[in-house]
């Protein structure tokens, strides 16, 4: 894996958000809106963190799955490219990304534990079959370089690596992934946006840290913004990644 984001495949391949908000012409031909696109790319990301949540990976098999995904929508259609069966091949390919592998019998059996419909239940060669396409549609480029990393040093920094906003700002990464954020902005600049809103709603003065860092804080500001514009509250999003962070620990 490359050392460095900057030099990386992830680095070369950001997007804007114009690029990641096209609809493929088959896809709008079923009629699929814009909004839908991003419904239905939320709902997949559920569904991966469902998956791994009962064949016991680590959240960063989950995020590289999700950026996995939604990658491969800003060039493929879900017309050719079934969500029901992209979903757990880009949690059987990141799984073996991220040096975790889950076999694919195993994500078949909770495949059919989970979903009653049988649209849903796909076999082992489907996922293989899946693998190969979703490879050629990422053009073999696997590396995902995730905010985790940076905000566990970050926060250190600021001096606030204490439990508390530890889970916070964790869960809140977690949230980024509701969105296709991963695929437009450095990871780092993420991970200062969950400290800032973390700082706020916990009432840490971090605004001479942020001054000492020289980023552009019109861009932290307005991934804030993105964070909070979801239809619901911040402090609803908070509840439940808060949660999820006790086992998500395990990196």
């Amino acid at each position: 894996m490359a050392a460095n984001f900057w030099t990386s495949s992830h680095y070369k391949q950001l997007l804007d958000q114009e690029e990641v908000d096209v609809v493929q012409s088959l896809d709008k031909d079923r009629g699929i809106t814009l909004e839908d696109f991003k419904l239905i790319k939320m709902h997949m990301a559920n569904y991966i963190l469902k998956l791994a949540q009962n064949v016991k990976v680590r959240q960063r098999v989950v995020a590289t799955a999700i950026t996995y995904m939604r990658r491969v929508y800003t060039r493929k259609s879900m017309t050719e490219y079934d969500p029901r069966l992209v979903t757990p091949t880009c949690l059987y390919l990141a799984s073996k990304a991220e040096e975790s592998t889950v076999q694919a019998r195993l994500l078949v059996f909770y495949i059919k534990k989970i979903q009653s419909d049988e649209k849903y239940k796909y076999e082992i060669k489907h996922i293989l079959e899946m693998e190969m396409k979703i490879l050629e549609a990422l053009d073999y480029y696997l590396v995902v370089f995730h905010p985790y990393r940076a905000l566990s040093q970050l926060l250190q920094d600021a001096g606030l690596n204490d439990i508390n906003m530890t889970q916070l700002t964790w869960g809140l990464v977690n949230d980024t992934y509701k969105m296709d954020l991963i695929l437009i902005h450095p990871p780092y600049l993420i991970a200062l946006a969950c400290i800032y809103i973390a700082s706020v709603l916990r009432e840490k003065d971090t605004t001479a840290w942020f001054e000492e860092l020289h980023v552009d804080m019109n861009v932290v500001s307005l991934l804030k913004a993105k964070l909070c514009e979801r239809g619901e509250s911040i402090q609803f999003l908070l509840l439940g990644s808060c949660i999820e962070f006790v086992g998500c620990c395990n990196f």
